[in-house]
């Protein structure tokens, strides 16, 4: 019972001496570090005191002092002096744990400040070595606890590749994809990309060793394993940002009942617009050549050329948005027709907008739109819509009428 209270006594002493020389070590070096990182005007010190990198170096003084105390283990404790010998040691494999994860952290911080940092991504790296520190600390840890070599467990550990590799599959698989996203410069942090198989649209916010976080435009966050990127169907809209555009793709379906030739008084009414004018005045002079060198009248449609309703509206629209000054004139721009279908003739517009924030976009192109809905009557042409409640209720009055 006595040898018990002496062991219980001289354990508690050890660690109240090995605290208190902490403690003073921590703030000796909390002080002197301070004071360097104040004069100086490099960037990566002031990281590295954040992390509390030189606070973890404190623990080597229980270290040194539970290592020394070994020696003095008397006879009647003397198991003691082998426990405190494996304590020293497990507590010395911590602190390099500590103190290389937390260099490692730094590293990835000092990166960051770098502007080249956001194309080139590391964290996944810095996570695959943190994986590999803790794993080997693991290995020697175990090596003390069982009195065994660390040589001889990592040559056991063959035996367990199939098991390791399992456990280990997303980072194995997520080290390899970010390898090739870096490469090949894939996607980055800040990035907009979509991914429909994880319902994933939006800005990327992290990219780490096993997953990518992304924020997507209805605020809710996504998370994508790495391989993912890599191994699926993915769009970066990177591209579109840096161009300087943004696509504007959208149709108008024409009702083709209301397409028709332009007649005279057609033709009188359009020359009141100063955007096609020149254009219906140089056709109708072309037509008119081309059909007097042909010898056919005016009034014969069919055999002769004519303009239609819906071919200067399409002029008109080319012509409406390169003077837009919210459409880019230097990237495709095409006004098409589409196959025509059961609800009308699509007439597309294919540009690009100069604006490529969201809601700027997506006014321009209502803006596009509630002009041509506005200007169609003027070209005698007319939407295409299902027969709505309205409709019905305006046949049912006129056969009303009629009867």
């Amino acid at each position: 019972m006595a040898v018990l209270f002496s062991a219980i006594v001289v354990l508690f002493s050890i660690a109240a001496i090995s605290g208190i020389f902490h403690l003073i070590l921590r703030s000796a070096l909390r002080g002197v570090f301070s004071r360097i990182v104040k004069r100086t005007r490099f960037e990566w010190d002031d990281i590295l005191f954040k992390n509390r990198v030189f606070n973890v170096l404190a623990h080597i003084a229980p270290v040194l002092i539970i290592r020394w105390a070994a020696n003095f283990a008397g006879n009647d404790i003397g198991w003691m002096a082998g426990a405190l010998l494996g304590i020293a040691k497990i507590y010395l494999i911590i602190v390099l744990i500590a103190v290389f994860n937390r260099l490692l952290s730094s590293s990835l911080d000092i990166y960051q400040t770098y502007p080249f940092s956001k194309a080139r991504p590391i964290k996944g790296y810095i996570q695959l070595m943190k994986l590999l520190l803790y794993f080997i600390g693991g290995i020697f840890l175990v090596s003390v606890l069982i009195s065994k070599s660390p040589g001889r467990l990592f040559t056991g550990l063959g035996a367990m590749a199939a098991v390791l590799l399992f456990v280990f599959k997303d980072a194995i698989l997520g080290f390899i994809a970010s390898i090739q996203l870096a490469a090949n410069k894939m996607v980055k942090p800040g990035d907009w990309i979509s991914l429909p198989s994880y319902n994933a649209d939006g800005t990327v916010e992290d990219i780490s060793l096993t997953s990518v976080k992304v924020q997507n435009w209805d605020k809710t966050i996504t998370t994508i394993p790495t391989y993912a990127l890599v191994s699926g169907s993915m769009t970066n809209w990177i591209g579109m940002e840096e161009s300087g555009g943004r696509r504007i793709k959208r149709s108008i379906n024409i009702d083709m009942t209301t397409v028709r030739f332009a007649d005279t008084e057609l033709l009188e009414h359009l020359r009141e617009f100063s955007l096609i004018r020149e254009y219906v005045e140089r056709k109708e002079k072309e037509i008119k050549e081309y059909n007097q060198a042909k010898q056919l009248d005016d009034r014969d449609y069919v055999s002769g050329r004519k303009q239609t309703n819906l071919g200067i509206f399409r002029k008109y629209l080319e012509a409406y948005l390169h003077n837009h000054p919210m459409v880019h004139d230097e990237m495709t721009f095409l006004i098409r027709h589409l196959q025509p279908t059961e609800k009308g003739i699509p007439v597309e517009i294919y540009v690009f907008s100069k604006d490529q924030r969201w809601a700027n976009y997506e006014e321009l192109q209502a803006d596009i739109f509630d002009h041509i809905l506005a200007v169609l009557p003027e070209f005698g042409l007319r939407v295409f819509q299902n027969p709505s409640g309205e409709d019905f209720r305006n046949l049912k009055q006129v056969n009303n009428n009629e009867a």
